[in-house]
């Protein structure tokens, strides 16, 4: 025991995390994979239907934790204190909000996406304040770089989501989707472990000031924008080919996007230390790029052997991952990692960019964001066109990103020239 306290002693809290978000991204890896085994292609396209509502609901929470994340590192005191509480205000007011309206609309749900039941829809949707209030609690962690607490809490919510979806499947005989949708709901329950609530008051007097409350909103609403944008490319597809195609294809699809989204998962690591890190280092005047190039050439080399492996065995990967059954999908399984690739580098500078305030690409990334869905709703005569079209959009988006960056970059430079100059003339 005291040579693995000696060993936990060397580890900083942002290796901690990164060990624990690859062992959080494997769990949930394996989720997915023993889903798509036990339940088979046609089954499974509901289970995957749930999967994708849950990462569209993660991607609504990092609204509310990235925004707390920036504002933990920004305020202090009494402002902070009154910043808390407005966040779980908020974050309470509008998960019932959004429950009660899917729990509404559960039955047109079903018509819309060809599930067997609505049933699975009205538990999702119980759940959904528990998560924006897990959310606020990541955003705390995050921004305080209190990345121990961090890593707990996706822990527990990865760890129960996984035994419990498992165990309810194995001993009750209940319809699949209804209960993988009471798995992810406890799941937020654990999810909520740890959380410190000593001094919240949601609905507290204390208020923050219009200035700050100004700041807060417009980030809020960027930032929404951007995982709004975040939601379209991400799931826009699986959802669109479970309402195209049969329950088998989109089966089959949904296992082709589990594998080629795994660099995706990946980068959300890189995109949880690199927040706070660049807004601290703006805080403190020093140079942000570096950071930003760092993040990139992680993810931009892994991206590439990943879709060398799939280009070189697809077949292998598709057999061992998800079995014989899922193998009429191989052949395009390194086009879907790379158009995943491309989305998760631009990914990288999005957020590098959301930090600094600097929001043209929120709007870039909505613009092919939309353009992605109006193609696959022309073009979706087979899986292989859904996924050419996706390869386009993201080139696209890549190259919008980097060209933001140069101009960016570039007009910076030219202004600390000037800067400089004028300040040698009055020496």
């Amino acid at each position: 025991m005291s040579v693995i306290k000696i060993a936990l002693g060397k580890v900083s809290p942002k290796q901690l995390f990164m060990g624990s978000a690859l062992l959080v991204n494997g769990g949930n890896y394996l989720y997915n994979l023993l889903l798509g085994r036990l339940l088979g292609p046609e089954a499974f396209a509901d289970a995957a239907l749930l999967v994708t509502l849950l990462l569209v609901l993660s991607f609504v929470g990092m609204t509310f934790q990235l925004a707390t994340t920036k504002f933990a590192v920004l305020f202090s005191g009494g402002t902070w204190m009154a910043f808390k509480n407005t966040m779980y205000r908020y974050a309470l007011v509008f998960g019932v909000v959004t429950g009660f309206t899917v729990f509404s609309f559960s039955k047109k749900l079903q018509i819309l996406f060809n599930t067997q039941n609505h049933y699975m829809f009205m538990v999702f949707a119980i759940s959904v304040p528990l998560y924006f209030v897990m959310s606020v609690n990541r955003g705390r962690f995050q921004g305080r770089h209190e990345f121990g607490k961090l890593a707990a809490t996706y822990q527990t919510e990865m760890w129960s989501r996984l035994l419990l979806t498992f165990a309810l499947l194995l001993l009750l005989p209940v319809e699949t989707g209804i209960l993988i949708a009471i798995g992810i709901a406890l799941s937020f329950v654990f999810g909520l472990f740890p959380s410190n609530f000593k001094g919240v008051q949601v609905f507290s007097k204390e208020k923050l000031s219009s200035v700050d409350l100004r700041q807060v909103w417009i980030f809020i609403g960027l930032t929404a924008g951007y995982e709004l944008t975040q939601i379209i490319i991400n799931n826009s597809d699986i959802l669109l080919v479970k309402h195209y195609f049969n329950d088998k294809d989109a089966g089959l699809y949904s296992s082709l996007a589990l594998i080629g989204r795994v660099v995706y998962f990946v980068a959300w690591m890189f995109v949880m230390l690199l927040m706070p890190t660049v807004i601290q280092k703006q805080k403190d005047g020093e140079a942000t790029a570096p950071v930003l190039f760092k993040y990139v050439l992680f993810i931009g080399a892994l991206s590439t052997l990943i879709v060398f492996a799939c280009y070189l065995m697809p077949n292998l990967i598709i057999n061992v991952m998800f079995g014989e059954a899922y193998l009429p999908i191989a052949h395009l399984l390194w086009k879907y990692a790379l158009a995943t690739s491309l989305f998760a580098v631009s990914n990288i500078f999005a957020y590098y960019f959301l930090s600094l305030n600097q929001y043209a690409p929120v709007i870039l990334s909505g613009i092919l964001g939309l353009s992605q869905v109006v193609l696959i709703m022309l073009f979706h005569d087979s899986l292989a066109n859904v996924v050419h079209v996706q390869i386009i959009a993201m080139v696209i988006l890549l190259v919008a990103q980097l060209l933001f960056f140069v101009v960016k970059n570039g007009s910076n430079s030219s202004k600390t020239k000037k800067s400089e100059l004028l300040g040698e003339n009055i020496l």
